[in-house]
């Protein structure tokens, strides 16, 4: 066995030694600090140090240390330039030609002026009555673009508040974005709906909720089709299902926003929203819905006294859940579909 020293000796003679950088490399930092470039300009030139000396002109190596792709490190290996260090900065990546507006100062001038005399025209009828008066043909995108940009509108209010409609949309979580892996566990997604009833002269609406896979079903009456009534409604539904709502899905109401979105995300529960124009997203609420208005309204249990009608609907989902039969669920009821397959205490509907 070979003794430790001469080991030691080994690698005294054949370890790596630092490497001395020389008085180039260190102006170079001198001036770059001295140019104020920012941090990263400063690591860039990190690299073309380390390239030049430990490196020894080695890219791969360069990058391997780096940890950056080689096409980054090539990109400003070229741009590096010994005396203006802010050749390593981040350039603007914005396009160097842009298309340029095609409608001149006068076409503009003249669609004001026949928008501020015609302000109910639509843009159809301005092109109409630009090709009238000035025997010039323009599109209805130029005519478009001038409104937009100088608030050419009648109710400027409205057009503000259909803006902030058009961007909440746009943020709102699709019910497509739901990956349904967790099916058998009880609230995994849970559809929720409002069936309006206007009878007699009065205005009823029923706030339903039913679970996908389980279908069990809960259902309120309310005087009016706010978030306030939404509120409480998700309040109730948590209670009856022990806290253990997942995921919630309505479609676009009015109702379904606001103090309702507050309550779900004091609650822990993610809110997710149907498509627009697809009535597949929440087929399972609407078919429950067909349900109560066939087996349950039908039969004369509309009044206009809130408290009464919500006493026979509870008897009703009584019914609904203990003993309807369902065929998708092999023909047994919710609850005793529940407690077969998924292991859980059956929730009353008249807590």
């Amino acid at each position: 066995m070979k003794n430790k020293r001469q080991y030691s000796n080994w690698y005294y003679y054949f370890k790596p030694k630092p490497i001395k950088l020389s008085c180039q490399y260190v102006r170079w930092r001198e001036i770059a600090k001295d140019q104020r470039v920012s941090r990263q300009a400063l690591g860039r030139l990190e690299w073309v140090i380390f390239y030049e000396t430990k490196a020894n002109y080695n890219a791969s190596l360069t990058c391997r240390h780096f940890g950056i792709p080689a096409k980054t490190f090539y990109k400003y290996l070229n741009r590096f330039d010994s005396t203006d260090f802010t050749s390593l900065e981040e350039r603007s990546r914005a396009p160097k030609h842009v298309r340029q507006r095609q409608i001149t100062l006068e076409q503009e001038q003249r669609i004001i002026k026949l928008r501020q005399q015609y302000l109910c025209y639509g843009k159809e009828k301005i092109r109409q009555e630009y090709q009238e008066r000035y025997a010039e043909d323009i599109s209805c995108h130029m005519i478009y673009y001038t409104i937009k940009k100088h608030n050419l509108y009648k109710d400027k209010c409205a057009i503000q508040k259909a803006r902030r409609r058009s961007i909440y949309r746009i943020n709102k979580q699709r019910i497509s974005d739901l990956k349904k892996r967790n099916r058998s566990a009880l609230g995994h997604l849970i559809q929720v709906d409002t069936i309006v009833l206007h009878l007699f002269g009065v205005k009823r609406y029923i706030l339903t909720a039913i679970d996908i896979f389980g279908k069990l079903a809960y259902a309120r009456c309310y005087k009016n089709q706010s978030s306030y009534s939404a509120t409480d409604f998700l309040i109730r539904l948590n209670y009856l299902l022990d806290d253990q709502i997942v995921n919630i899905q309505t479609d676009n109401g009015s109702e379904f926003s606001k103090y309702f979105e507050r309550a779900c995300s004091t609650l822990g529960i993610s809110h997710y929203f149907s498509r627009v124009r697809t009535p597949k997203d929440n087929a399972v609420v609407e078919r429950f819905n067909r349900t109560l208005q066939e087996e349950w309204l039908s039969d004369g249990n509309f009044t206009d006294d809130i408290e009464e009608m919500n006493r026979r609907l509870t008897i009703w989902l009584e019914f609904y859940n203990f003993k309807r039969r369902h065929y998708s669920l092999d023909n047994m009821s919710p609850i005793n579909y529940l407690i077969k397959y998924r292991k859980v205490l059956p929730m009353y509907p008249c807590y």
